[in-house]
C-alpha cells in the first residue's frame, strides 16, 4: 500500500488551483481592480501555489506554478472572449 505521490497530488491539486485563482481574479475585478493586470496576478498566485504544493523541489514548483498561473489566465481570457462574442 502506497500513499499518494507528490506528482499525483500536483495533477489533482493543479486543477482546483486554476479554478481558485480564476475565482480570486473575478473577485478582484469585482472590487475594481484593473482587469489589464489580472494576468500578472494570476501568474503570481500560480507561482505561489506551485511552490507551496512542491516545497521539496522549488524549481519544479516554479514550473508547476507557471503552468497553473498561465492556465488560469488562458481560461479567464477564453471565457471572457467567448462571453463577449455571444453578446455581440
Amino acid at each position: 500500500m502506497g500513499g499518494i505521490k507528490v506528482e499525483e497530488l500536483l495533477v489533482y491539486a493543479g486543477i482546483p488551483a486554476v479554478l481558485l485563482i480564476m475565482g480570486i481574479a473575478e473577485m478582484l475585478k469585482g472590487l475594481g481592480f484593473n482587469a489589464k493586470f489580472l494576468p500578472i496576478v494570476n501568474l503570481m498566485l500560480g507561482l505561489a501555489a506551485g511552490i507551496i504544493l512542491n516545497q521539496n523541489d522549488v524549481l519544479k514548483g516554479i514550473f508547476t506554478g507557471l503552468a497553473v498561473g498561465l492556465s488560469a489566465s488562458g481560461l479567464y481570457s477564453g471565457v471572457k472572449n467567448t462571453k463577449e462574442g455571444i453578446q455581440k
